[in-house]
């Protein structure tokens, strides 16, 4: 059979010049490039950036929040963190939500391995419109980050949705079902809650906003969060909290960015339907 095979090939000009083209090929180019990898490229970390752009979030909080992470991602700290991980490169997305049936990967996974790439997302993100929408649902921000995950062409060591917003869960699912959901499939869920404004604002608003996220928001493996209580600080917070998603280490934190560990399970100081409650008692529904 191969004899045969052989024979038809140098019987024929146009085969012979294939096979001879396919031997230089492999010759200069070495065997990887003929037998290509179809395989998901492995990262560090496979890191989904959600952020509140609901109504309670006014345009100058939305503003502080893309900023926060433009300056945090381009910045040396976060540029050496990402060289001191095993594989020295993330992948990324940034995604929008508001309410149970409104989410929109602003930014597709888009992988981060040095300055270059660290700007070009940057870029991205500050060339992208703002928007703002009808209500809060965080469990519909965790589910659909955790959609993404999906054949997104990348393979993490760890998997980490980063949660920001100013408000409770008002709509959709419980939010401790779609956390609880996401800690099985391996997903660590860490926060950023905005208590800048003063509460009652926004429909779902409490005062203590950062024992909510910390008791019904984050979980799973080395689950953390960082609130941000004044302006000045969003930037530094928001760096920190970066960096320590895609390091393994825990950076030196300072009390500008009051660092909250989830370290035990316990009962929850806040209701984890404070915000469902809210609503319905507001509008009968």
């Amino acid at each position: 059979m191969i004899s045969r095979f052989r024979n038809s090939v140098l019987r024929n000009p146009f085969a012979r010049r294939l096979a001879l083209l396919a031997c230089s090929l492999a010759i200069i180019l070495g065997p990887s490039v003929l037998s290509a990898k179809d395989g998901p490229v492995t990262v560090d970390v496979e890191l989904v950036l959600a952020v509140d752009v609901s109504y309670s979030m006014d345009p100058e909080e939305q503003r502080l929040q893309r900023d926060g992470y433009i300056q945090a991602i381009t910045s040396p700290d976060f540029l050496k963190a990402l060289q001191a991980g095993s594989y020295g490169k993330i992948a990324v997305a940034y995604m929008q939500w508001a309410s149970a049936f409104d989410q929109d990967v602003l930014i597709p996974w888009t992988q981060i391995d040095g300055p270059a790439s660290a700007k070009a997302f940057a870029e991205k993100l500050m060339e992208a419109p703002y928007r703002r929408a009808r209500r809060t649902s965080i469990s519909g921000a965790i589910d659909a980050a955790m959609k993404t995950f999906d054949k997104n062409g990348y393979n993490g060591v760890r998997r980490v949705i980063d949660v920001s917003g100013d408000g409770t869960n008002n709509d959709g699912r419980s939010v401790t079902l779609a956390r609880d959901d996401a800690i099985r499939e391996g997903v660590t869920i860490n926060g950023l809650p905005l208590l800048i404004r003063p509460s009652s604002y926004g429909y779902g608003d409490i005062a203590n906003l950062d024992e909510y996220y910390e008791d019904c928001v984050i979980g799973g493996m080395g689950a953390f969060m960082i609130p941000i209580k004044d302006r000045e600080n969003f930037v530094r917070a928001t760096k920190t909290k970066l960096i320590m998603e895609i390091a393994e280490i825990t950076p030196p934190i300072d009390e500008s960015a009051s660092l909250i560990l989830r370290t035990q399970q316990r009962e929850p100081r806040v209701s984890c339907t404070v915000g469902e409650n809210m609503w319905r008692d507001r509008w009968g529904r």
